[in-house]
């Protein structure tokens, strides 16, 4: 199934960051270090990690493409034209982004607002 652009997303939607995953595993191993010291420290280490992304990512919906940037710089472009499927996992906590494209399969922690998420992604990359 490959995906269509909606003919009304000429705008281009940044989102905003979330921190609610990395705050959540920083304060998941703080307790976690009196009890397993090192799977404390994975916690910590993962939870600073993703708030190191989300300070830095910028994720933007173009007329034709998803954009991954940091700062200005453009990391990677995600064509629709490519995209096959899309999916949020655990919708009243949405914490993975999982898209399909014709070649590669791609899974994004959930640092930026869900809502404007799914939002752009039914509208510029609805499912068939």
């Amino acid at each position: 199934m490959t995906s269509s652009i909606a003919p009304n997303s000429a705008a281009t939607v940044e989102l905003k960051p979330s921190y609610n995953i990395p705050v959540i595993l920083v304060i998941t191993a703080i307790p976690l270090m009196f009890i397993q010291p090192l799977l404390g420290a994975v916690f910590a280490f993962l939870g600073l990690f993703l708030l190191f992304q989300t300070v830095t990512l910028r994720l933007e919906f173009t007329a034709t493409d998803l954009d991954i940037k940091r700062g200005e710089t453009l990391i990677r472009r995600f064509p629709y034209r490519e995209w096959q499927n899309w999916r949020i996992f655990w919708n009243r906590v949405p914490i993975l982004f999982y898209f399909k494209e014709i070649n590669s399969i791609h899974f994004l922690p959930i640092l930026f607002d869900p809502n404007t998420l799914r939002s752009c992604l039914e509208e510029r990359c609805p499912r068939i």
